[in-house]
């Protein structure tokens, strides 16, 4: 379950180093620059001592895709980005393959 809530921190980090990345404006902002650099470490930080009690395949799937769907709420919330029934989908997916892989993998997760 520590693996679990690490990981946790680490998505986190990195959707608050991505919405920083777009207030960034190309880095031309220094604030959310700063944010970005530490987000982002932060967030490879965690991973990193996530690595070592998870597969790297099953932590990647669930930093990257959660890490995209708190991402695109952000999106929907902070710039009122819409979603379209493809992007639903696609989401979806990726919800599901995550799922998937908790469920059905044999692979310890400590």
């Amino acid at each position: 379950m520590q693996t679990f809530i690490i990981l946790f921190f680490a998505i986190l980090s990195e959707v608050i180093g991505t919405v920083a990345l777009k207030l960034s404006n190309g880095f031309t902002k220094p604030i959310p620059g700063i944010v970005v650099v530490a987000g982002y470490g932060a967030s490879f930080y965690l991973l990193s001592l996530a690595l070592k009690a998870m597969p790297i395949g099953v932590a990647y799937a669930i930093w990257s895709g959660v890490g995209l769907v708190f991402t695109v709420i952000a999106g929907i919330v902070i710039w009122r980005e819409t979603l379209d029934w493809a992007r639903v989908v696609g989401i979806v997916l990726i919800i599901a393959g995550i799922v998937f892989i908790n469920a059905i993998s044999k692979s310890p997760a400590h």
